[in-house]
């Protein structure tokens, strides 16, 4: 399968899916969205494979979420199948949790906005010891109000999760592993050996067990799909408002956006 956005590969019972955007900082547009999609879909076909690590090409950065330069009014461009924010996020949040294998995010420098989601969906994190996490919606006139907010906080709880949403600080990997979202915390040049050292080892075992595991872990959280996809309508009709396309138009000229005139 020919890919232009992303890396796949398979080997030993491990699939690696790389985000292949390094000068965007690994930025996902539309198409990139869809492209991992089935990259996913292929290593879940894939009966030889036991697990997959998620990760960013380059150093500078796992993923910063949505290209801004790519969101017009109403959402990003692209065709997506049944999405109003131009891309399929709900579909890739949704494989990340259905696939009946542990994915791994191998976190490699910057984890923001829509890549710390990623992340935060992924069933383990292990960051190098350069990573940094954090969120930025409310910055750029955006939200995850699904698994991005109500999900992080059944990792890390509602008064951090809140924090990271409110504030938008960024948080260096050792903090994170303290807060319960990160699992490891490596030299950088040791991330991938790492990550496929724990790939192999779960690529190893009972894939009926590990598939029950997965299913139950996740089911305590399921009606957070139902509640996002209700939400996420919402935040493509705030996309098409002056105030959200402010954030996004002070991120690409460098300047800080100018919210008060919105607050009723």
């Amino acid at each position: 399968m020919e890919f232009e956005d992303i890396l796949y590969e398979a080997a030993d019972g491990v699939a690696t899916i790389t985000i292949n955007r390094p000068r965007q900082m690994n930025a996902f547009r539309g198409q990139t969205v869809n492209e991992l999609v089935q990259a996913f879909h292929e290593a879940w076909r894939d009966r030889s494979v036991g697990c997959v690590i998620l990760t960013g090409a380059g150093e500078k950065a796992f993923c910063v979420g949505g290209d801004q330069t790519t969101r017009e009014e109403g959402g990003y461009k692209g065709k997506p199948s049944r999405s109003d924010l131009g891309l399929d996020i709900e579909d890739l949040h949704s494989v990340i949790r259905d696939i009946p294998k542990p994915v791994i995010a191998a976190v490699n420098g910057y984890a923001i906005g829509g890549g710390h989601v990623l992340h935060v969906l992924c069933d383990l994190t292990i960051a190098s010891d350069n990573a940094k996490f954090g969120q930025v919606g409310p910055k750029v006139g955006s939200v995850d109000p699904g698994f991005g907010t109500m999900y992080l906080a059944r990792i890390v709880g509602e008064k951090r999760a809140r924090e990271f949403w409110y504030l938008c600080d960024q948080y260096t990997a050792e903090a994170c592993r303290q807060m319960g979202l990160v699992n490891k915390v490596v030299p950088a040049s040791q991330l991938m050996n790492e990550a496929r050292a724990w790939g192999l080892k779960i690529a190893g075992m009972s894939p009926t067990a590990i598939t029950l595991a997965k299913a139950s872990f996740n089911a305590p959280s399921e009606e957070i799909r139902g509640i996002g996809a209700v939400a996420l309508r919402g935040l493509a009709l705030y996309y098409g408002t002056e105030e959200a396309l402010e954030g996004k138009n002070a991120f690409l000229e460098k300047r800080p956006p100018e919210f008060a005139k919105f607050r009723r």
